[in-house]
Protein backbone atom coordinates (compact mmCIF):
# COMPACT_ATOMS: atom_id res chain seq x y z
CA UNK A 1 0.00 0.00 0.00
CA UNK A 2 1.60 3.49 -0.90
CA UNK A 3 1.62 5.54 1.91
CA UNK A 4 0.90 9.59 1.56
CA UNK A 5 3.45 11.90 2.40
CA UNK A 6 3.10 14.42 4.85
CA UNK A 7 4.56 17.72 4.88
CA UNK A 8 6.70 19.06 7.77
CA UNK A 9 7.30 22.15 6.99
CA UNK A 10 4.84 23.58 9.70
CA UNK A 11 6.97 21.53 12.32
CA UNK A 12 9.84 22.68 11.60
CA UNK A 13 8.78 26.22 10.51
CA UNK A 14 7.42 26.54 14.31
CA UNK A 15 10.40 24.98 15.74
CA UNK A 16 12.33 27.96 14.29
CA UNK A 17 10.17 30.33 15.61
CA UNK A 18 9.36 31.32 11.90
CA UNK A 19 5.60 32.88 11.24
CA UNK A 20 4.37 31.72 7.83
CA UNK A 21 4.68 35.39 6.96
CA UNK A 22 8.24 35.30 7.65
CA UNK A 23 9.38 31.93 6.40
CA UNK A 24 7.55 33.03 2.79
CA UNK A 25 9.76 36.17 2.85
CA UNK A 26 13.15 33.79 3.64
CA UNK A 27 11.87 31.29 0.76
CA UNK A 28 11.16 33.93 -1.67
CA UNK A 29 7.25 32.58 -1.82
CA UNK A 30 3.72 34.26 -1.04
CA UNK A 31 2.34 33.19 2.45
CA UNK A 32 -0.29 31.48 0.58
CA UNK A 33 2.60 28.99 -1.24
CA UNK A 34 3.73 28.20 2.23
CA UNK A 35 -0.31 27.63 3.54
CA UNK A 36 -0.48 25.19 0.22
CA UNK A 37 2.92 23.45 1.03
CA UNK A 38 2.20 23.32 4.81
CA UNK A 39 -1.06 21.73 4.17
CA UNK A 40 -0.24 19.33 1.53
CA UNK A 41 -2.44 20.55 -1.04
CA UNK A 42 0.62 21.27 -3.54
CA UNK A 43 4.72 21.03 -3.19
CA UNK A 44 4.44 17.77 -1.89
CA UNK A 45 4.84 15.97 -5.34
CA UNK A 46 8.43 18.06 -5.81
CA UNK A 47 9.45 17.73 -2.24
CA UNK A 48 9.30 13.68 -2.60
CA UNK A 49 11.02 13.73 -6.01
CA UNK A 50 13.75 15.80 -4.76
CA UNK A 51 14.23 12.93 -1.70
CA UNK A 52 14.21 10.41 -4.54
CA UNK A 53 16.74 12.43 -5.93
CA UNK A 54 18.64 12.24 -3.15
CA UNK A 55 18.29 8.93 -2.40
CA UNK A 56 18.71 7.52 -5.82
CA UNK A 57 22.30 9.60 -5.71
CA UNK A 58 23.41 9.00 -2.13
CA UNK A 59 23.46 12.84 -1.33
CA UNK A 60 22.03 15.19 0.59
CA UNK A 61 19.43 18.32 -0.48
CA UNK A 62 22.36 20.86 -0.65
CA UNK A 63 24.27 18.83 -2.97
CA UNK A 64 22.10 18.77 -5.80
CA UNK A 65 22.77 22.72 -6.57
CA UNK A 66 26.47 24.44 -6.81
CA UNK A 67 26.63 27.93 -5.89
CA UNK A 68 29.52 30.05 -7.66
CA UNK A 69 29.66 33.42 -6.43
CA UNK A 70 29.59 36.07 -8.56
CA UNK A 71 32.45 37.86 -6.27
CA UNK A 72 34.42 37.89 -2.99
CA UNK A 73 32.08 39.72 -0.78
CA UNK A 74 29.29 37.33 -1.69
CA UNK A 75 27.84 35.09 1.22
CA UNK A 76 27.56 31.19 0.70
CA UNK A 77 23.86 30.51 0.97
CA UNK A 78 25.13 27.98 3.14
CA UNK A 79 26.14 30.79 6.20
CA UNK A 80 24.14 29.80 9.42
CA UNK A 81 21.94 32.83 10.63
CA UNK A 82 20.79 32.97 14.36
CA UNK A 83 16.74 33.49 14.52
CA UNK A 84 17.69 37.30 15.86
CA UNK A 85 19.65 37.79 12.15
CA UNK A 86 16.57 36.12 10.49
CA UNK A 87 14.14 38.75 12.20
CA UNK A 88 16.79 41.44 11.56
CA UNK A 89 16.40 40.25 7.61
CA UNK A 90 13.03 40.33 7.82
CA UNK A 91 12.35 43.73 10.17
CA UNK A 92 10.28 41.82 12.52
CA UNK A 93 10.55 41.72 15.97
CA UNK A 94 11.15 39.01 17.83
CA UNK A 95 8.73 37.81 20.55
CA UNK A 96 9.70 39.23 23.69
CA UNK A 97 7.88 38.24 27.55
CA UNK A 98 5.32 40.96 28.49
CA UNK A 99 7.21 40.87 32.01
CA UNK A 100 10.52 41.82 30.64
CA UNK A 101 11.06 45.99 31.18
CA UNK A 102 12.14 48.19 28.18
CA UNK A 103 14.52 50.33 28.71
CA UNK A 104 13.80 54.03 27.58
CA UNK A 105 16.18 55.79 25.48
CA UNK A 106 16.14 59.63 24.93
CA UNK A 107 16.18 60.36 20.77
CA UNK A 108 15.93 64.03 19.88
CA UNK A 109 14.71 65.48 22.99
CA UNK A 110 12.33 62.82 24.19
CA UNK A 111 12.06 59.57 26.06
CA UNK A 112 11.08 56.55 23.97
CA UNK A 113 11.15 53.14 24.49
CA UNK A 114 13.63 50.90 22.82
CA UNK A 115 11.78 49.06 20.91
CA UNK A 116 9.73 51.73 19.20
CA UNK A 117 10.43 52.39 15.93
CA UNK A 118 12.09 55.77 15.63
CA UNK A 119 13.30 57.41 12.53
Amino acid sequence: MKQKAKPRIAFLRDKAGLTQLELSRLVGVTESTIQNWESGRTGTDHIERIVRFCQALNCQVEDLIEYVNASPEEVSPKTSRSLSQIHDLLGTDEPTLASTPQPEVAHKGKVVRSNSNVS
